[in-house]
Parts: C-alpha cells; structure tokens; sequence
C-alpha cells in the first residue's frame, strides 16, 4: 500500500524518529541528573531524590493536560510541535552549569544563580514533555484501525524508537557530561531534541491527518480582543512555566494542609490536586457518558495503569539507587572503565534486542490462539520487575575479592527487567488506545503518564531507603554500602513478585471485562 512501510504506516516511522531524538534528550540529561546534583552542586543523597522525584513526578504529571488540551483544541500536530520547541529552550538551558559547589567547616556553598537557571530550564522540560509525550503515543495508535493485529507490534517498534534514543543518549550525552564537563552532556540532550523537533515538522504529511486539531474553527475563535484560543494556550502554558518553576525549587518543602494527613512536598500535594480532578472526570465520564461494556473496558485500563505505576515505582530506580550503586560499590571495567551514567545505556540496549523478538512473537502466538491476554502480560511484567532486584540482592551478598559488586550482575538485573518492560509497557500504551473511549484517549494516555508520575515520586521514596551520608574528610564503607543496597533491593523484589502475582489472579476476571479487545 502507498501509506505502507514494512508491513507498518509511514507515520510510525515518523513518531519512531521524533520519539527517538526526544528520548534521547531525555535520558541523556536523566543519566546525568542525579549524579550531577550530588558531585558538582553537593547535594545530600536525600536532597538529591527529592528533587529526583520532584521533576519526575511533574513530568509525567503534566501530560495529562497536553493531552486534554490536544483533545479539546489544539489537536495533537500542533501539541507536539510546541512541546517541541520547549524541550529544546529546557535542554539547552541545562547547558548552563556554572561554579562547582564547595564544602568549607561542613557548610556546603552553592552557586544559587546557576542552581536558579537550572530550576528554569527543568521547568521547560517539564512542560515540554507535558505537550508532548501523550500525543505522540496517541498518534501512533490513530494510524491503526481497531482490532488490527498489528497495533502491539506497531508499539513494539514504536518502543524501540524511545529505547533507541535512550541507548545514543547514555553513551554518549552520559559520556561527555562525566568526561568532559556536565554543560558538554546536557548540550548534547539539546541537539538531540532539536533532531526530533525536525524530524516530526518534516514527516507530518505521512500522519495521514490523524494529528489535526478536531475543531479548527474553535481554535481560531477570537476570544480576548485580538487573541483566539489558540493563543490564549500558549500564554496560559507560559504563566503556567512560572508556577511549575516555583514548585520544582521547593521541591523539599514539606506541607501540611490537612491536619490529619501526614507531611507531604508541594509537588506532591499538586498531583494530588491534579490525580483527583482527572479520577472525578473519569469516573463521572464513566458512569454517566458510557454503556456498560466502554465502563468495563475502562475499568480494565485503569487496572493496567496501576500496573504501570508499580512497574515503574522499580524500573525507575534504575536512574536513582542503581546508577548510585553502580557509581559507589560496583568494578565497572570491561575493557574499559565504564562511568555510572554510561551503565544506564543497558536498559535501552536490552530493549533495542528484545523488541524485533517480541514484535514478530505476538501476531506469531496470535495465529496459534496462545497470545497472552493483556491483563497477563502486565502480570509477568511485575514478576520480571520483581526478580530483576533478586539479581541485585545476589550481587550484593557475593562481592568480588576487592570488595566490589561484578558489572555482569547489573547487566543481568537490566535483562531480566527489561523482558518485564517489554511484557507490559508497550503493550499497556497499546491498551489506552484500544480500551478507551474515543472522545477520551487523548486524556486516558495522560492518564498512564499520571501513573507514571506517582512511581518516580515513589521510586524516589524507595531509593531513599539506601541514602548513604558520607562525612566530610571520609570515605564510603563499601561493606556498610552493600548492605543498604541489599535490603532496597530485597524490599523492592517483595513488591513486585507480590503485586505480579495478584493480578495474575485477576486476569481471568480482566479479561472478560476487555470484551473481545485483543
């Protein structure tokens, strides 16, 4: 067919290279993060999750706007473009490192200008990936007509595109960011968003207008003096740039607005605020606005989306504990020495091998009646999660001579997880564009990124669990280190085998509830 590639729409092609350079972007500077806070800007290991957790939690908390947004006015081409364009200013921004911080009688001094531009331009990407990332998926997903087998392989190679990016960026961006300066890294995530910026702007004729707002009339109306809708978006989203700035720098602010719940940071308490106006709006949705099959087939999302939470309350760990870990307590030579950031490349490389294999198994098992329900995917994705840690624990207990893990237990945990992620993330993105409904999709993917917001506020919380504070004029006890590491570890395996096993339990019951979606 014309529109056809490989057996797939052009426009797949087209959101695989814009969500590679965007993921790229993306990870190069998440490789780079955490390291970067505790060894140039001093950061206590707490301080450093927090604030970890923070701008994950915002990042994934705000593609619940883009995505109604896109929904109602903008359409998703327009979306993904400005999202673009933000993601671009925040990267390029990060560049920006200024002095190194420095410890004088235990008094850690910051250069709070630079830590203020830093703030800034998280705040770009924040919102940036808010416009972006759950309009992109939900294009992906448009290019496919309901039930058409070949939607999960489409996801599959669509996930392969992010985990392509992932791979360049922590070689590289991660590489010079931890060789050559931090501002060579961050640069690096720039140029790398500004290839997907080009690469959507180029290839949109191959959307086959899937990604067009839904009423043009509605956006161009003039609803303030000269302004229409449309750029009353953009100015809201700007103002709006200045309220996610202010929460990203209070990031260890702790409040207490009702009395009878515990402590809790500002950001937290904004996707609190956010989680309960999207829960109300679809629950209301669903009992008011949907048959009894749509209300079923949503319940079943919002069960997968769980999953996706818990899934990503582990794998998240892996920019968080792991690379800590593998920076602190780890012998990282194999034919080279290879730094903690780089490590992180692994999960992606996992993913780039695993998703050939895992896009010709499904139609492959289709064909054959044995291709596992969705519900059971997600199941043995948690399992996989789960004995992903157990690897770690192993490591942990049975340190090389010198006192340091083997690098050939984190390749293994990132293997044996990276098989969970292939079971139930893409297939999970797939499911929010087959269980919704449609009118709601654009919100049900922001949604799935609002399950993902909570785990790396929980991820953070988990990796807090290993904090390690090393006196001035000290060094670690990698012994006393190992130890710590090993109860995270054991702790987070617990969760998931658990949780794994509970929704295998439920997947009968799921399954009828999907009636028929395959």
């Amino acid at each position: 067919m014309p529109n056809e590639l490989w057996g797939h729409p052009k426009g797949l092609y087209i959101c695989f290279f814009t969500e590679m350079w965007e993921r790229f972007s993306f990870y190069g500077m998440k490789a780079l993060l955490l390291l970067y806070l505790t060894k140039y800007h001093l950061f206590s290991d707490d301080h450093g999750y927090n604030l970890l957790g923070a701008y994950g939690g915002l990042v994934y908390a705000m593609p619940v706007i883009g995505g109604l947004l896109a929904d109602r006015y903008l359409g998703m081409r327009k979306s993904v473009v400005f999202g673009g364009v933000l993601l671009c200013l925040g990267h390029f921004g990060m560049a920006f490192e200024g002095h190194a911080a420095s410890t004088v009688n235990g008094v850690v001094h910051q250069d709070l200008a630079a830590l203020n531009v830093f703030y800034f331009s998280l705040s770009l990407i924040i919102l940036g990936v808010g416009f972006l990332k759950p309009n992109i998926s939900t294009i992906v997903g448009k290019l496919y007509k309901d039930n058409d087998p070949r939607r999960d392989s489409g996801f599959s190679i669509y996930y392969a595109g992010i985990n392509l990016g992932a791979l360049g960026a922590s070689l590289i961006a991660a590489w010079l960011g931890e060789t050559y300066g931090w501002r060579f890294g961050f640069g690096a995530a720039g140029v790398g968003m500004l290839g997907g910026l080009l690469t959507f702007t180029l290839g949109q004729k191959h959307l086959m207008g899937y990604a067009e707002a839904s009423n043009p009339e509605a956006l161009r109306e003039r609803v303030f003096g000269p302004l229409s809708r449309e750029h009353l978006i953009y100015l809201a989203s700007f103002a709006g740039l200045f309220g996610i700035w202010a929460l990203i720098q209070q990031h260890s602010l702790m409040l207490n607005f009702i009395s009878w719940l515990p402590e809790m940071s500002a950001v937290l308490w904004s996707m609190h605020a956010i989680s309960v106006v999207v829960l109300t709006g679809v629950f209301w949705f669903m009992f008011t606005r949907c048959n009894s099959i749509e209300r079923q087939q949503m319940t079943v999302l919002l069960v997968l989306i769980a999953c996706c939470l818990i899934f990503f309350t582990l794998y998240e760990q892996t920019y968080g504990s792991w690379v800590l870990f593998s920076d602190r307590v780890m012998n990282r030579h194999f034919i080279i020495d290879w730094t903690a950031g780089q490590l992180t490349f692994l999960g992606a490389f996992f993913i780039v091998i695993l998703a050939p294999t895992f896009a010709w198994l499904w139609p492959w098992l289709e064909k054959r009646g044995l291709n596992p329900s969705k519900p059971a995917k997600s199941a043995w994705g948690l399992i996989f999660a789960g004995l992903s840690f157990v690897v770690l624990v192993w490591s942990a207990r049975h340190p090389q001579e010198n006192g340091l893990t083997n690098l050939w237990w984190l390749v293994l945990a990132y293997f044996v997880l990276e098989v969970g992620e292939m079971l139930l993330s893409p297939i999970g993105l797939s499911a929010v564009t087959q269980l919704s409904v449609p009118r709601v999709v654009g919100v049900m993917m922001g949604g799935w990124w609002l399950g993902t917001a909570y785990s790396e506020v929980f991820a953070a919380l988990l990796g807090k669990l290993s904090s390690i504070q090393i006196p001035e004029g000290t060094t670690l006890n990698v012994a006393d280190a190992l130890v710590k590491y090993d109860a995270l570890f054991v702790y987070s395996a617990k969760i998931g085998i658990a949780c794994g096993l509970v929704m295998f339990l439920l997947t009968p019951l799921l399954k009828r509830m999907m009636h028929g979606v395959k």
